[in-house]
């Protein structure tokens, strides 16, 4: 029994065997006793570890942890819970542990989502019974919306069917369930496929030299692609180093944990934003992402004309593409010029291999065979929507390929590789160009996007965004603080703005762009200024808060009072056929932000004119 101190262990050198066996009978039943005292006394120990959101860097919630006394042996979780089951006090042990986690998070204060440890076997113990009472979470104040029942691995007895069963009793209530320690045990692909949790917490061996190591690499990837299929939200464990924190973010894995994150501590309490996260862009990912989407990079790029077949030509004809075409992989079907089906060069030979199959079948159409489970796109999908497109559709399409279609009559074939290659050169070309601080879209994806929106003439406003005394603030609080400063204003336009219509660019320094086809825009404006002016007061003293402002030297070492930095955004709308390059567009809201930076404070300039006044540009 792991929870025993060596030192308890048997010698039969040194005993009698039966002797051995009574000592540690009653070693166990000691510690059976000091364990109910526990209980019953409440000395269980909580503790918690953030989860973070690996997309914006925010606390998605804790996990609740128990410890026992410090002065037991009963302190840690392994000896704790192994003296439980043996002593059949499991039930009893883990819903105390759920009531005391919930009642030290409730008046903790937080809003986030605590994950309490629940054993399979506890669970169905408790079926349809209480180890998690609603009426006790409602009086704390908690919902079931607040908890998430994390099943822990054990080497349980149960069969599948109790666990779901005990599960969907929760589930129904309100709560959501998460599995633990994926790649371990009991914990199976067999369970999910049958749970369908909510979360999926990846065991820390997958995640821990991530960084390194190829086949954990390609096991994250597929688990990440099962869970986008089930709707799971994943969590990577035993996150120690930023190698591994930068893998699981590139492969977009949702939600972290681990000492790099946060440690577990008896009051949970929010983190600061790991400074990698901030490198990497936690929240600049998001704008990254959406230049991404809205390229007009289009399937056209990816297209290949390959010479039709009609379904009513012979097999044998079919065999004889694929025989004088080695580089053939799948052969367009077509009738009238509308695609009706796919013939896969692999399944076609193999089936063709078989024994008389030529001589039977050879002269039948190739109607007989095809696949009608074809993917078909418009020749003007954008690269992003395909790949979307791609991933929801049959496994079977990202071998054999897609139809394009212009018009909906057959244009050309297109193939995953080539889909991925233009992928990753969107990507690598957005990292590039990405703002090092922010992480923002710079000047080349800015440029780029408003010159994709003027050719497709779409209405969009442009938003200048400028920070006024911003270089005092510098001189006074260092470069630094002034970092902080520029990243916050990033996130903040980022979390007004809408990510499927909007697009946040960072130009430079304490400037940046923000262009908008919400409709409300004047609206979201209005709330980015209402937003900084009740946030920029944490980068002060109290001494020039008070003041309104802070004195330091011109170029000239004269002394000179400078106001709190404000927030300056000149907007203007770009109206059907008023600009024909983002030259223009950057000559008219550049004009457009020194009106609002004439305005005295955070102001907002909206430019008025008619179209014609940009004609002098």
């Amino acid at each position: 029994m792991p929870w025993l101190d060596a030192d308890d262990a048997g010698d039969g050198a040194k005993g009698d065997a039966g002797a051995s066996a009574s000592s540690r009978s009653s070693r166990a039943q000691a510690l059976a006793v000091e364990l109910r005292s526990i209980l019953e006394e409440g000395r269980l120990k909580p503790h918690f570890q953030p989860i973070l959101d690996l997309r914006t860097g925010d606390v998605h919630g804790f996990e609740g942890l128990i410890r026992g006394p410090s002065d037991s042996v009963l302190h840690s979780p392994m000896n704790l819970f192994g003296v439980a089951s043996a002593s059949g006090l499991l039930f009893e042990t883990e819903r105390a542990c759920v009531q005391i986690l919930s009642a030290a998070f409730s008046s903790s204060g937080q809003r986030r989502k605590l994950f309490v440890n629940v054993s399979p076997d506890a669970l169905a113990l408790g079926f349809p019974g209480s180890i998690i009472n609603l009426a006790e979470m409602e009086g704390l104040g908690l919902s079931p919306d607040d908890l998430v029942i994390e099943l822990t691995e054990c080497r349980s007895s149960l069969d599948f069917a109790q666990l779901v069963a005990a599960a969907d009793h929760y589930r129904q209530q309100g709560f959501a369930i998460a599995m633990d320690d994926l790649g371990e045990g009991f914990s199976s692909l067999r369970l999910w496929s049958e749970l369908r949790p909510e979360y999926v917490k990846i065991d820390q061996h997958f995640i821990q030299g991530v960084a390194t190591d190829p086949v954990k690499h390609q096991f994250l990837r597929s688990i990440q692609e099962i869970a986008h299929k089930t709707g799971a939200k994943i969590v990577a464990e035993g996150l120690e180093t930023e190698a591994d924190l930068a893998v699981v973010m590139d492969l977009g894995l949702e939600y972290g944990q681990g000492y790099l994150l946060g440690r577990p501590n008896p009051v949970p309490r929010s983190v600061p934003v790991p400074e990698l996260m901030r490198r990497t862009g936690a929240n600049g990912q998001r704008s990254l992402a959406a230049w991404m989407s809205q390229s007009r990079t289009t399937a056209s790029k990816l297209m290949m004309f390959i010479s039709s077949i009609r379904p009513d030509a012979s097999q044998e004809q079919v065999h004889e593409r694929f025989l004088k075409e080695p580089s053939l992989l799948s052969l367009p079907v077509v009738k009238d010029g509308l695609p009706v089906g796919l013939i896969n060069r692999y399944a076609f030979l193999d089936a063709m291999s078989r024994p008389f199959s030529r001589e039977l079948y050879g002269k039948k159409p190739c109607e007989a065979i095809m696949s009608r489970n074809i993917l078909v796109v418009e020749h003007s999908i954008s690269l992003h929507e395909l790949s979307e497109r791609l991933l929801d559709s049959d496994p079977r399409h990202i071998l054999h390929g897609f139809i394009i279609t212009r018009g909906g009559f057959y244009a050309g074939m297109g193939s995953s590789h080539d889909l991925m290659r233009e992928i990753t050169q969107m990507q690598i070309q957005a990292a590039r160009y990405a703002n090092p601080l922010t992480q923002l879209p710079g000047n080349v994806p800015i440029n780029e996007h408003l010159d994709s929106l003027l050719e497709q003439d779409v209405p969009f406003v442009a938003c200048y965004c400028d920070l006024d005394h911003f270089k005092p603030y510098n001189d006074v609080y260092g470069y630094q603080r002034g970092d902080e400063v520029i990243y916050w204003i990033g996130k903040l336009l980022e979390s007004v703005c809408d990510p499927d219509r909007d697009f946040v660019g960072h130009i430079g320094g304490d400037d940046f762009l923000v262009v908008m086809r919400s409709l409300d825009w004047r609206e979201r404006c209005e709330r980015i200024l209402e937003r900084f002016h009740a946030g920029r007061d944490r980068f002060f003293g109290a001494e020039h808060l008070a003041a309104g402002g802070y004195t330091s030297e011109d170029r000239l070492h004269r002394p000179v009072f400078h106001p709190l930095f404000s927030l300056s955004i000149g907007a203007v709308p770009a109206r059907s056929g008023a600009f024909s390059s983002h030259h223009e567009i950057a000559a008219a809201v550049a004009t457009a932000k020194k009106e609002a930076k004439a305005i005295e404070g955070c102001s907002l300039f909206v430019e008025r004119r008619e179209s014609g006044f940009l004609d002098s540009y």
